[in-house]
């Protein structure tokens, strides 16, 4: 029986990897990455000499078959994506669907040809709300919200929600986020997570207006990778 092994890497800090996951990594025949390049200096780290080949969204069927024809003559193989735990926001979860259909992929012993095994790690937005301080007895996972459509709808229920809610954004769109924020929310708690376990790691805790008025006041900080939690 093939195993598909998929491993939460590093969100930042190469040093947040398991030892299973290390491990694992050395066993297997084929690493799947979003960038290889991103994940060889991963390898690179920890003495890892397994080949790699990119998969991410936009890689072609042709692609997908030869993962196929890998795992149907018996190959090991792990999926990474840049940062976190594949799935998440992240183009494998198709992958691990495709090859759910094809081959079965349930627990060992099941009788299935390939058998997928979670490695996991870290994640984001779990990390940005242990450190918040905000209410995690409930909340609401959204991922990247949508550039356009359906975008306003979703401030709506950021706004009437009852349990805290936990999205990502870009650089690009932080400042019009939180402009949204403020005008559907406006008496929230929020906590921006920003480049979380990096140099520059940061948490800011307020209302919207004042997160906005922070990063306005200090343009350096409109960068990076942002995990908003609204309580």
């Amino acid at each position: 029986m093939s195993k598909f092994y998929v491993i939460a890497t590093p969100i930042g800090n190469l040093g947040d990897i398991t030892y299973r996951a290390i491990e694992t990594l050395k066993s297997v025949d084929l690493v799947l990455c979003e960038d290889t390049r991103v994940t060889k200096k991963l390898l690179d780290r920890y003495g890892i000499k397994v080949p790699t080949m990119s998969y991410h969204a936009q890689s072609k069927l042709s692609k997908t078959e030869k993962i196929f024809e890998l795992l149907g003559d018996e190959k090991n193989l792990a999926l990474v994506s840049d940062a976190g735990t594949p799935g998440i926001s992240d183009p494998g979860v198709l992958l691990v669907s495709k090859i759910k259909e094809k081959f079965g992929g349930e627990s060992e012993g099941s009788g299935e040809e390939v058998q997928i095994i979670p490695i996991p790690g870290a994640t984001a937005f779990v990390t940005a709300l242990s450190a918040s301080g905000l209410p995690t007895h409930e909340f609401t996972f959204l991922g990247f919200l949508p550039h356009k459509k359906g975008r306003e709808t979703l401030f709506k229920e950021i706004a009437e929600a009852k349990r805290t809610m936990v999205f990502y954004e870009s650089p690009h769109r932080i400042m019009k986020t939180l402009e949204s924020l403020q005008k559907f929310c406006p008496d929230k708690k929020v906590c921006l997570a920003r480049e979380l376990t990096k140099i520059y790691e940061e948490f800011k805790t307020g209302s919207p207006a004042e997160i906005f008025e922070y990063l306005k006041n200090n343009s350096e900080k409109q960068r990076g990778e942002f995990t908003i939690i609204v309580a």
